[in-house]
């Protein structure tokens, strides 16, 4: 059965795949950088390996994109802290790739190459890994068969499956119950996760929930960057702070309104608007659906700072860092399709507030069930909860606790991820 699959995948879903990928790049970058990139890879894994300490045993660590590698990143500092070992780091996308090619705990940094039977097989006889750990739930069938042909065992980490989830569609979920059984361990993020996988028939001795290194990380990252002190000392004195974080369009009108509405009655809150995509034309549109209801001033611009309400901010990578100032949260996503990471804002004792679309976060759904999240689903909502959280310290107080617990509660599958990797290399 499990020869048929191969044959089936191989010749019904790769060809179409990769036809389907030359197509795309004339149309899309993103797919244009990642067969580009793709085009030597095999050359620079040669060269590249060759200076490595053959002494040390490899790890490979893969992921699809930049958000799955953040989960890898709390065990592989690890690692190279605790072991002599080697790391290898493969992405999917360009955006994982071209964003951490100078990671410091890599010794090797690629794309992982096409899935087809070929590449995959010179892929792996090429690195060689001692284990290979696939991150959530980026696996690709001709490389995890070219490692079981090897014996090399292999991971998933951080893995969840939902109940509905598509792979658990009849003719699919035959093909994944032979893919996952050729996986050495499933280390899932939740005992949930775990009766998940076990409709595939997998062995309980493959799976154990150890939880999600995303709470490591997010909490890992909150020390370093309650020192960073990004805004000037005294700024927000006497104020009261409400972060929104990674916001699209279908976000902010029902978070901007609900604040400027606010704003009306309140004399001492400021609203740090943090766009998903801090474009020019994109500052520009939030900043014309502004003109006429409250002044706004973009976060290079805070030397010039005049108690503006709103502060926009036009740059990446400090969100995390921003939260630390919050008083109250909005994560983006949950009014476009799916909600972004809620631990960063909940690591620091910061109540959440987010839309309806949470499906693809459980931790989203348990903050709802403690009380340390609060969902809305229009603008009339989103102004009373802003309302009810600024004029109650106490009511306040008491759900950023709770935020705040349930990211420490969770903290150490870093830890139970490592003693199953110590026990294969």
């Amino acid at each position: 059965m499990k020869s048929l699959w191969k044959i089936l995948y191989n010749v019904l879903i790769i060809p179409p795949l990769y036809i389907f990928l030359q197509l795309g790049a004339i149309f899309n970058s993103k797919i244009k950088r990642g067969i580009k990139g793709r085009k030597r890879i095999f050359e620079e894994l040669i060269l590249n390996a060759a200076s490595l300490d053959k002494s040390k045993k490899l790890i490979w660590f893969h992921s699809s994109s930049l958000g799955e590698f953040e989960q890898a990143k709390p065990i592989i500092q690890e690692l190279k802290k605790d072991s002599a070992v080697n790391i290898l780091i493969t992405f999917f996308s360009p955006s994982g790739y071209e964003n951490s090619r100078k990671y410091p705990y890599a010794d090797l940094v690629s794309y992982l190459p096409f899935d087809s039977m070929t590449y995959a097989e010179r892929f792996i006889s090429i690195v060689r890994p001692d284990l290979a750990i696939l991150m959530r739930y980026d696996i690709w069938p001709n490389h995890i068969w070219a490692m079981k042909k090897r014996s090399i065992p292999c991971f998933i980490v951080d893995a969840t499956m939902k109940k509905n989830s598509p792979r658990k569609i009849p003719l699919i979920k035959t093909f994944h119950k032979m893919l996952f059984g050729d996986v050495s361990r499933i280390l899932t993020v939740s005992d949930q996760d775990v009766e998940g996988f076990r409709d595939f028939k997998i062995e309980n001795v493959k799976l154990t929930a150890v939880g999600d290194t995303r709470f490591d990380r997010v909490y890992e990252k909150s020390l370093a960057a309650k020192a960073k002190n990004i805004i000037r000392e005294g700024l927000f004195n006497n104020k009261k702070v409400f972060v929104a974080g990674s916001t699209w369009d279908l976000d902010e009108n029902v978070i901007l309104p609900a604040f400027v509405k606010l704003a009306k009655y309140t004399s001492d809150t400021v609203m740090i608007l943090v766009p998903h995509e801090p474009t020019i034309a994109n500052l520009d549109r939030i900043e014309n659906e502004l003109t006429g209801t409250m002044k706004s001033i973009r976060f290079s611009h805070l030397n010039s700072y005049k108690n503006e309400r709103i502060i926009i901010v036009d740059s990446i990578g400090i969100l995390l860092t921003l939260y630390a100032y919050a008083d109250l949260a909005f994560v983006g996503g949950s009014f476009k399709q799916n909600i972004h990471n809620v631990l960063e804002a909940a690591v620091y004792g910061v109540p959440v507030l987010f839309g309806p679309k949470i499906d693809n976060s459980q931790e989203s759904g348990e903050l709802l069930k403690r009380g340390g999240g609060m969902l809305i689903r229009n603008q009339r909502e989103a102004y009373r909860q802003l309302r009810t959280c600024f004029s109650n310290e106490a009511l306040r107080n008491e759900k950023g606790r709770i935020a705040a617990e349930y990211v420490k509660e969770n903290l150490g599958a870093t830890k139970k991820i490592l003693k199953e990797i110590y026990e294969v290399i």
